[in-house]
């Protein structure tokens, strides 16, 4: 095998491994989602996710794709690739897809409906993410923003998206009191928040590192190194900084808040792992898990009801990691607020109304019945945990 040939396949099997990778991300969110609902609606919960990803990939692979860049017709005609096989580099591209809907997936759980959902996510999956893709990833004109693996394109896109979502929906029955007072509703399963976090962790080396998207030369090798390392830095900061700040306010360790913090850096690193340093991470992680510990509360006292803290993790850490990249990077400032305030626009306006129009058609919401039965026999007939005895609030 020959020299061109070689790095052909090295680098075809990086994508197809790091793809991979991401694709893992898929049980970590959905062991996240279902360790954080209560016990009555983790059939449902696992049920759209498992839809989220037959459903993106489906159709990204008939037309979001050649959409996003620049192919003609369906099924990957007219893209053009060269250096590595253009199944491999849809593959990866795929795997993304999923994610940016998935973020959405936890924040509006326990009253969404499972179909009118799967509705939007063909249009994210068919039209509004792959726009924005088109003007960021695909050469558009929006391409002087940096953002090697998505803290706006996949996370503030989903934030976004998410923020409109539940302002259609509102919030859970019971969570905002009519004296103003919050309710809390506790995880129902630690255990799989922890694995779901962990999962997520360890997808992120592929989301992040896959999107150098070679590795057979010293340099491009050492390259996907930093970047890991890097992407896994800011999860570390996160961590230990949200553990700081939640033991300093209420002397105890959260664990959900701990694991929401590592989540928190990850997504704020996720625009510019390839181009700071060693040191920067640990500023950007650290910054990005204290935004989250403080916005999750904020949220609530806006009665904008996230079970997850997704809009906390994702919206608020993708704004903030694409800004960080022109703050520690030689990158523009006015190019990556730029794109930050276009796309948001877009999506949320885009969301906004195709929730709406959803709601008045086929209806978005589950009546307030099977909502304190819970979603799981209304919608899928089976229960999760059918020996326990569930709470009815």
């Amino acid at each position: 095998m020959d020299a061109s040939n070689l790095q052909y396949a090295l680098d075809t099997f990086f994508l197809i491994f790091a793809a991979v990778l991401i694709i893992l991300m898929m049980p970590g969110f959905s062991m996240l989602e279902a360790g954080l609902v209560r016990t009555k609606n983790v059939t449902a919960v696992l049920t759209g996710n498992t839809l989220l990803y037959a459903i993106c990939s489906f159709i990204y692979l008939i037309w979001g794709y050649n959409l996003m860049f620049g192919g003609s017709g369906f099924f990957l005609e007219g893209v053009h690739v060269e250096g590595y096989s253009k199944y491999a580099i849809f593959f990866f591209q795929m795997a993304f897809v999923s994610k940016t809907i998935s973020i959405m997936s936890g924040g509006v759980s326990e009253r969404i409906r499972i179909l009118p959902f799967m509705t939007f996510a063909i249009i994210m999956s068919g039209f509004i993410y792959p726009i924005v893709g088109r003007w960021t990833w695909g050469g558009g004109f929006l391409k002087e923003m940096h953002d090697l693996a998505g803290s706006t394109v996949i996370h503030s896109v989903g934030g976004w998206a998410l923020l409109a979502a539940i302002l259609v929906l509102g919030p859970r029955k019971g969570k905002y009191a009519k004296d103003g007072k919050i309710k809390p509703i506790p995880a129902s399963n630690i255990p799989l928040v922890t694995l779901g976090a962990m999962l997520l962790w360890i997808g992120w080396f592929g989301f992040n590192g896959g999107s150098a998207f070679n590795i057979s030369s010293i340099n491009a090798a050492d390259l996907v190194g930093k970047i890991i390392v890097n992407t896994n830095t800011a999860g570390l900061a996160g961590a230990i900084t949200a553990t700081l700040i939640v033991y300093m306010q209420y002397k105890k360790l959260d664990l959900t808040m701990i694991l929401n913090g590592a989540l928190g850096g990850l997504v704020a690193i996720t625009a510019g792992a390839d181009v700071v340093g060693l040191w920067e991470p640990i500023i950007i992680g650290a910054i990005g898990a204290a935004l989250v510990v403080f916005a999750i509360p904020v949220f609530d006292k806006l009665k904008i009801d996230d079970p997850v803290g997704a809009l906390s993790v994702h919206l608020v850490n993708g704004i903030w990691g694409t800004i960080a990249v022109a703050l520690f990077a030689d990158f523009s400032l006015t190019s990556q607020l730029k794109g930050i305030a276009i796309i948001g626009l877009f999506t949320f306006s885009i969301s906004f109304v195709v929730f709406v129009a959803i709601k008045k058609v086929m209806g978005l919401r589950s009546n307030e019945e099977h909502e304190y039965e819970g979603l799981d026999i209304e919608e899928c007939g089976v229960e999760s945990y059918p020996e326990f005895v569930k709470s009815k609030y």
